[in-house]
This record gives structure tokens, sequence and C-alpha cells, in this order.
């Protein structure tokens, strides 16, 4: 049986502009994931170049940097069985065009640049990631009446 994992979901500026929050958060929580931390987080610079320091020597940063920094993002901890997997098939192909119809990218944006959501790609990016954008006081572990449902009874 696949283990139960968290990960880190970050909302994007263009999902907060479109409205999409809800909508996002639904189709998670329809899945059976588990909200276990979720807050507003203003990025800056050293966040960002920490984050994205796989893109820095990218053509496209600084621009990246600025759409990432022109409002609050969404930060969500979601856990639940193969959390990263599940999460990634729900997001869809970075490339919202080349997404898989039903998924988040696919469903409701156009273009890379504004794909409205970050996810985690692996386990090892999500431990890393849950630390940087979260505290250990703001993830909370509780049991709720359906995780036997979702999750199963062992």
């Amino acid at each position: 049986m696949p283990d139960i994992q968290r990960t880190v979901v970050l909302l994007k500026p263009d999902a907060l502009q479109r409205d999409l929050l809800g909508e996002i958060i639904r189709r998670f929580e329809f899945k059976g994931l588990k909200i276990v931390g979720l807050k507003f987080i203003r990025l800056t610079d050293e966040l960002l170049n920490e984050h994205y320091a796989h893109h820095m020597d990218k053509p496209f940063f600084a621009g990246l940097k600025k759409f990432m920094m022109q409002t609050p993002v969404v930060g969500l901890a979601l856990e639940g069985l193969d959390a990263v997997g599940e999460v990634r098939k729900i997001v869809g192909s970075t490339n919202p065009l080349q997404a898989d119809a039903g998924t988040i990218r696919a469903d409701l944006s156009m273009n890379v640049s504004s794909n409205l959501i970050h996810a985690s790609d692996t386990f090892e990016s999500a431990v890393v990631e849950l630390k940087r954008f979260f505290s250990d006081e703001e993830i909370f572990s509780y049991e709720k009446i359906t995780d036997r449902y979702i999750f199963g009874d062992g």
C-alpha cells in the first residue's frame, strides 16, 4: 500500500487574480487529500532565488520572479496516500496545452507562464519545500472521520 505523504502546492498570482483558489482547492479535497497547512505567502527575492535556483541561468528567470512577486501566493500543505504523485496527476503537465483533460492546468489555463500552480515534483522536493514554506507550527496533524474511508483501515 502507498505511504501517507505530505507535499506542497503554491497557488500562483494568476490563480489569485482569476478567483480560482476555491476551484483548485476543491479538486484536492474531492480526491481526498487532507489540508494540513494553508496560508498566504509573500515571496521574497531570497526565497525565489532558493526555490527556483535551477532556473537562475535561464532567460525567463527575471520575469518569473517578477510574476511570482505580483501578489501573495497561497501555500498548501497536503497529506494523503502517495500525495506527491496524486497531486501531480491532478495538476497536470507544466504546459497546459499538453496536460491531460481534467487536470487543473488543462481545464483552467492555456500557457506555461500562467499555469496557476506549483506542486512538488518528488518526495524529496516535497520534504525540502515543506521546510521552505511552512514552519513546524503551521503544519497540523488531525484525524478526520473520513480518513479511514479515504486512506483505508490500515
